[in-house]
């Protein structure tokens, strides 16, 4: 079944994209109705003010409902002393204390997408490839951090292992089999019904439709529904699984969790742009400071300098931007001395036995580690960037 087949609303030509059957919904100004007992579409007008917010006073921050995401997005929240307090776990809508006037609302992904779009969400935060199938190339849409490094995923084709496709291994290759003609065109199972015919454009295929299936995509080849499913991919265990392989070339996109907002409402709404600033800053300290220990060593020497060389010379004991090297100051004979030095430096999880190896050898003693919640940048660059973007 095409994607037309399956939903009436949608059947008709679709000029932007002549040669496969599915359709790009428009979300900017119009409503689409539709009921099972009709097969025309009622468009309404839904009054959107041009270039304006809608007028309320919160900041609202749109957070997946369900899944693993949601609770990998409240663990990093968390974790940046930004907790989400909800009183009842069956209310949709909770708040964040550190943070004024803000209020979070839990809903689908691809409803936050399409919140921000409407201007009923500020921001939101989301996997990159909802925000690409739903938001389907918005210049509203503006991403504020792009590496949330949960949520790991990529949107791929995925072709039977067996039959015709035994000796196929490339995108290019299922392009020039000669199998696919106007009037049977490669069948793709699929629930990125915009992604998917723009890919495929993109990619010179041209004899493709799109469908969607009940329930696990992989068994869709399998029953003889698709000849290919295109779908995340996390370990690829699914598909292997099933018999399906990925191929060369046939990867539409690489996703995870991002931070999206609402281009209008960053420039428009009261504190809006503060609050993202914050949210930012605490996100950037977090992560960066993800796996970095803080080691803390005692070394004898005529000198901080002299101490300095001797850290410097080994390749492991760098630190961010270098050691801190300072007195230890002891009293001997009635009289304040300082025979000692101690160096702080930060170190990577895999590079600290490494690190302590080496300060034993160039005579660090005492040594302590402890691990790192937060490195605060004097600016962070995305701050920056997200400010290029907004033209201030």
């Amino acid at each position: 079944m095409s994607i037309s087949m399956l939903n009436p609303c949608l059947s008709g030509p679709n000029p932007s994209l002549p040669a496969f059957t599915s359709h790009r919904i428009q979300l900017k100004r119009t409503v689409w109705l539709c009921s099972a007992s009709q097969s025309h579409v009622a468009v309404v007008n839904v009054p959107v003010l041009d270039g304006k917010v809608p007028e309320r006073s919160e900041i609202r921050l749109g957070l997946p409902s369900k899944g693993r995401m949601a609770s990998d997005t409240l663990d990093l929240l968390k974790d940046c002393q930004l907790s989400v307090k909800q009183v009842n776990p069956r209310q949709y809508v909770a708040q964040i204390p550190q943070l004024a006037n803000m209020e979070v609302w839990f809903q689908r992904p691809k409803d936050i997408v399409r919140k921000l779009v409407s201007g009923d969400l500020d921001l939101g935060i989301v996997g990159l490839d909802t925000v690409s199938e739903y938001g389907q190339g918005d210049e509203d849409l503006i991403l504020v951090h792009d590496a949330l490094e949960y949520g790991d995923c990529h949107l791929s084709l995925a072709i039977p292992k067996y039959g015709i496709f035994e000796n196929v291994n490339s995108l290019n290759e299922l392009a020039q089999m000669p199998q696919w003609t106007a009037k049977k065109p490669l069948r793709v199972a699929t629930g990125f019904t915009y992604l998917g015919p723009k890919f495929m454009k993109e990619n010179g295929l041209k004899y493709v439709t799109f469908s969607t299936a009940d329930g696990a995509l992989e068994a869709a080849p399998a029953m003889g529904i698709a000849d290919a499913i295109l779908d995340l991919v996390s370990s690829g265990t699914t598909l292997r699984e099933n018999n399906l392989k990925e191929i060369e070339g046939g990867v539409v996109l690489k996703s995870q969790a991002v931070l999206v907002a609402s281009r209008k409402s960053l420039i428009q709404r009261k504190g809006a742009l503060d609050t993202t600033h914050e949210i930012l800053e605490r996100l950037e300290a977090h992560l960066r400071a993800v796996g970095q220990f803080t080691v803390t060593a005692n070394m004898r020497g005529s000198s901080a300098e002299e101490v300095a060389e001797r850290v410097l010379s080994q390749p492991s004991l760098s630190g961010l931007q270098g050691p801190t090297v300072s007195p230890v100051f002891c009293k001997r004979d009635g009289k304040v001395t300082s025979d000692y030095y101690a160096i702080v430096i930060c170190v990577p999880k895999k590079a600290l036995y490494k690190s302590v190896q080496q300060l034993r050898a160039i005579g660090g003693s005492g040594v302590l580690i402890s691990p790192l919640t937060y490195i605060f940048d004097e600016e962070t660059p995305r701050w920056r960037e997200l400010l290029s973007k907004l033209g201030l």
